[in-house]
This record gives C-alpha cells, structure tokens and sequence, in this order.
C-alpha cells in the first residue's frame, strides 16, 4: 500500500492533469448524486467546504442548500482548530489559510446538528480517507460526533486501501461521479 505522501502526490498530480471544464462537470454530477440522498434532503444545516486547487467545486451543492431554505457554514482555520462561518453569501469569502478560500466576516456557528460535506485527497470503498494532513477535520468531529458525514471525491482519487490512523473519523457515505459508497449508517438516513 502506499504512504499517505505517495497517495497525496498521485492525487494532486492527477487533479492537475484536469481541466477546469472535466473538474466542473465532474462536479456538477457528484452534487447531483449528493442532493437526491434522503440524509442531504433531511438536513436543515449543511457544513460545507470551500473548494480550492480542483477539488471537488462545492458552489453548486451550497446553491442548491441555500435553494431548498438550508443553512450553510464553511470553514476559518484558527490556529489548529477549525472555525465555522454562517455562509449567506459567495462574496464573504476570500483567501485564506494556503490561499483556501474562507469566510472573512459573518456569524460563528456551534451547530450540533448538521451534515458536513467533507473534503479529502483519496479514500477507500470502505471510505476511510487520507486527508491534507493538517488534521483540522478529525479534530472538528472528535469535538462533534454527531454529525453525518459525507465525503465528495473524483473517482480517481478512491484506491484500493489507503493508510489509516486511530485518530481518523471517515466519512459514513463517499459520493464520486461514478458511485457512492455506504459505511457505518447506524442512525443515517440514506
């Protein structure tokens, strides 16, 4: 199996090799699949990504939250704690940590309640998850384990098995353009 830094590498140089017209349709059928499960139809709150580099483009499923009367809230890093921001509008965002887009003004929420929409460099179908390695989302759903969780990911970045740590919380539903992946639904509404 490969390390985490070996992953990443192969993950990125493949994002790169996309165009922003593959990154955006791509995008646009992930989002499709997300909005028609019954767990992102059900949530009242959504906790949104920004997205950044050709990950995943997140502005279309956060239109769509906002379409159906949801609430949205992206992420600030604050040291080594995520922060999260009431998003009402695109134009609050700007660059932030490494350049990644984050909300520069708006309202902190403490939701308890809410289905995050996770980012991630590659995954397995048993959705365990390689991250960026700053360990900002693990430490945010320690904190907050009862939210649902759903990662989105281009089907090039799911690997047959990726490294894990004790300290990793996996996505319980990972959505790529092809396919959607279920795991550990205790409580989850698909």
């Amino acid at each position: 199996m490969d390390t985490k830094r070996e992953i990443r590498k192969k993950v990125f140089s493949l994002r790169a090799e996309c165009s922003e017209e593959e990154i955006d349709k791509m995008s646009r059928e992930i989002t499709e699949k997300v909005i028609s499960l019954n767990v992102f139809k059900q949530a009242e709150r959504i906790l949104a990504y920004a997205d950044y580099n050709h990950e995943v483009k997140t502005g279309y499923l956060i239109e769509e939250a906002w379409k159906a009367g949801k609430e949205v809230a992206v992420p600030k890093v604050v040291g080594k704690d995520m922060v999260f921001y009431k998003l009402t509008d695109f134009s609050q965002l700007e660059p932030g940590y490494y350049n990644i887009p984050e909300p520069a003004s708006g309202e902190i929420i403490q939701w308890t309640d809410a289905l995050m929409i996770m980012p991630g460099v590659a995954f397995d179908r048993r959705n365990h998850r390689v991250g960026y390695g700053g360990g900002f989302y693990d430490r945010y759903l320690e904190k907050h384990p009862d939210l649902k969780r759903i990662a989105v990911g281009f089907s090039f970045q799911v690997f047959p098995g990726v490294p894990t740590e004790p300290t990793d919380i996996c996505p319980q539903i990972l959505v790529t353009e092809n396919e959607i992946c279920y795991t550990d639904l205790k409580g989850v509404i698909i």
